[in-house]
């Protein structure tokens, strides 16, 4: 069975926008691309769906989130200014006051704000990675959930590693044609040396996609080169030694093997021109978090550098205890803005444009997570992830430029269809997988329990 979605503009991203245009999809792939007279024509008998004054492009990639975080949205305001005591009040909270079903619904509200916002594929970071890939698998999208290992201590780090191979062997019970499973060590500061090249050895063993936050704080960059800070000092009231690189995050990655596992580095602020080449050198990804970054005050990563060096980059929201809204359309906005406001005009190497922007939200996002061929454009054979998005609204008219529309005017609210593997999981201003008033009640039972 063949089922036609059309709109005023069709964008394939690895080809010309088309006006007028249309997408066929039998099952869960694009068969047909193209202009609509063209494509109903070849197949009479299908079922249309015509959006009118829309654009029809691929789903969003959100290449960095934290979906069981979203019951903390708001939650750290008045941490902010002090990282280490946002990360532990962070923690605590988590584990300390949520179940695992308070983590799964929280998980599952995120992954309906993802539907919601035109995200069909995410890369999670998790320490309750079930229950995130249980939300992702009921909403129906599409990603890899990297569960998280921490571990400081040298002296725990085969025990941490072997609790975390434990972990993946049950994740990957959960597996589904959409959803697989990776690993993420969290942080440098968060584990040692020994567990970090465990973990690499590990991944390229089982051929697991690896995710980690790197060289994204100041205090990240004080603790790893200098082993001072205030990550420092938390380790040393802990009794554990750490003994500082001399080098920056990234040298101090490759250096234990972690980039030969082509990771997905998550944010690259505080990064050097060398730092850069040796990413591109390693193939490694990254995913770029703008709003988060600006909001916890950490700086801001050098996204044109990242795109002229070639390397994928795909953006992220990061959680929304960090941002607080998942919203890609709003962090292309993002980045393309503050790339230009540190941009000289006569450097042209350097300007992004709207349409670059657009692909870190597609197909290079597919590109940073491993999925590329799969989705993150629109061309026959491909996966049926796509979305339609409005281009009526006031703030969008007039336009001249579908992509300029789409990034520098158009939001999450614009979307109004989202398609994963050829099924709609949100149309007609509802999630259709799930139901969202249970949900919205638990939300607020959490709510009342993080408050007090």
């Amino acid at each position: 069975m063949t089922t036609l979605y059309s709109a005023r503009w069709v964008l394939p991203i690895s080809s010309a926008p088309v006006p007028d245009g249309a997408i066929a999809v039998e099952g869960e792939r694009i068969v047909a691309v193209g202009q609509r007279a063209a494509i109903v024509a070849q197949s009479p008998e299908a079922t249309v769906h015509d959006f009118g004054e829309a654009a029809i492009l691929p789903g969003l990639v959100n290449a960095h989130s934290h979906l069981e975080l979203s019951a903390m949205r708001g939650f750290l305001e008045a941490e902010e200014s002090d990282f280490s005591a946002w990360l532990k009040k962070l923690t605590v909270a988590r584990l300390e006051k949520m179940t695992a079903d308070d983590l799964y619904v929280s998980a599952a509200w995120g992954a309906c704000e993802a539907a919601r916002a035109g995200i069909t594929c995410l890369g999670d970071a998790s320490d309750a990675a079930v229950e995130s890939m249980k939300a992702l698998r009921d909403v129906g999208l599409r990603g890899t959930v990297y569960q998280e290992s921490f571990g400081p201590d040298p002296r725990l780090a085969k025990e941490n590693f072997d609790e975390l191979r434990n972990k993946v062997s049950l994740l990957r019970e959960h597996q589904t044609p959409l959803v697989r499973a990776g690993v993420s060590p969290h942080a440098p500061y968060t584990v040692c040396g020994p567990q970090l090249e465990m973990i690499a050895d590990f991944a390229v063993a089982e051929k697991l996609p690896l995710m980690t936050h790197a060289a994204e704080s100041s205090a990240e960059e004080l603790f790893v080169r200098e082993g001072t800070g205030p990550f420092a000092e938390s380790l040393a009231k802990r009794g554990i030694q750490w003994r500082a690189t001399g080098s920056s995050t990234i040298q101090y990655l490759e250096k234990l093997g972690v980039l030969r596992t082509r990771p997905l580095l998550a944010h690259c602020i505080n990064v050097d021109a060398a730092d850069i080449a040796t990413i591109e050198q390693a193939r490694a990804r990254v995913a770029h978090c703008p709003k988060s970054n600006a909001k916890l005050g950490h700086g801001q990563a050098p996204f044109a550098e990242f795109l002229n060096a070639g390397i994928a980059v795909g953006l992220g929201s990061d959680s929304v205890a960090s941002n607080n809204t998942c919203d890609i359309f709003e962090e292309a906005r993002f980045a393309v803005l503050l790339a230009r406001a540190t941009t000289r005009k006569d450097d042209e190497l350097k300007m992004i444009r709207a349409k670059d922007a657009l692909s870190s939200a597609t197909i290079e996002g597919a590109r940073a997570l491993g999925f590329e061929g799969q989705i993150g454009e629109l061309r026959p054979g491909l996966q049926a992830d796509f979305i339609a998005v409005s281009r009526s609204g006031m703030h969008q008219l007039p336009s001249y430029d579908p992509v300029s529309t789409l990034i520098f005017a158009s939001s999450a609210r614009d979307v109004i269809m989202a398609v994963v593997a050829g099924r709609e999981v949100f149309r007609d201003d509802r999630v259709t997988t799930v139901d969202e008033d249970r949900l919205r009640a638990r939300m607020k039972e959490i709510e009342t329990k993080l408050r007090f």
